[in-house]
């Protein structure tokens, strides 16, 4: 029953986003420099006194925090169903400085190789759970049910599962001191060291969580009933103020990892 109403909610969460979407196409029609302003960090809107594994930490990152409509109404939403969560928002440049002050110079100098944003989130993910715990979220992506509901209190991680049934990166939630996320971390620096993948996804994405993690035995919930990507935004709204688009095609431009001098 659970389960039904979670994906009816999915599915008018998904109806009501996509029509705020065109909504917004006519906003910046008319103001298309109009700019919204992400904050570094947003304190819960009501703080639990329960104890939670997994800390009450929404994290998540972008090249920028002037973001459009679209992006920022997704944030907002995401702010009501995570209400209980304190929410931090962080740009490239901060990125950076977060494993400068918290890591050694072997893993920054490892990080500062990648010339990709979307690899370097990748890697800061598994870092900044790995250190501080929580829950990490694309910048697009959205909960379709109230995030405490879907981290509950005795849950130590919980990857998500995509429709091809293989584990995705775009949610991920930790306890802090992971070994899971050090097996990841370890195989992002091997792969960076080696430096012979062409992918970001192999690289340092996805397909990191599906070398590491066994599917039979890992905490994972389906994203149906957890979060989506893209109902709120889309790439154009989302890099509008990227001239080199979208990690997709910046990987074919340049190396993912530079090499070392």
């Amino acid at each position: 029953m659970k389960n039904a109403l979670i994906l009816l909610s999915n599915r008018l969460i998904k109806l009501f986003a996509n029509l705020l979407k065109g909504l917004c196409y006519v906003f910046h029609f008319f103001f298309p420099n109009k700019r919204f302003t992400l904050p570094r960090h947003a304190k819960p809107l009501w703080r639990t006194k329960k104890y939670y594994a997994i800390p009450r930490k929404l994290w998540q990152t972008n090249y920028t925090s002037r973001v459009t409509l679209p992006v920022y109404l997704n944030y907002l939403f995401n702010r009501l169903l995570a209400y209980d969560f304190d929410h931090y928002f962080v740009i490239t440049e901060e990125r950076a400085d977060f494993i400068r002050e918290n890591y050694s110079k072997e893993i920054f100098d490892a990080y500062s190789r990648i010339q990709i944003g979307a690899a370097q989130a990748d890697f800061w993910r598994l870092l900044v759970l790995y250190r501080e715990g929580g829950v990490y979220m694309d910048i697009d992506a959205h909960l379709v049910w109230r995030l405490s509901a879907i981290v509950t209190a005795e849950k130590t991680e919980l990857y998500l599962m995509n429709r091809a049934k293989d584990l995705t990166n775009y949610f991920i939630a930790s306890e802090k001191n992971n070994p899971n996320l050090k097996k990841m971390i370890d195989l992002v620096m091997k792969n960076i060291e080696e430096n012979t993948l062409t992918n970001v996804f192999d690289l340092t994405g996805p397909g990191i969580l599906n070398q590491v993690l066994d599917l039979e035995t890992a905490p994972t919930t389906y994203f149906r009933y957890t979060c989506n990507q893209g109902s709120f935004t889309n790439d154009y709204f989302q890099y509008v103020d990227k001239p080199e688009g979208k990690w997709t095609t910046a990987q074919h431009k340049i190396d993912i990892i530079r090499k070392q001098d």
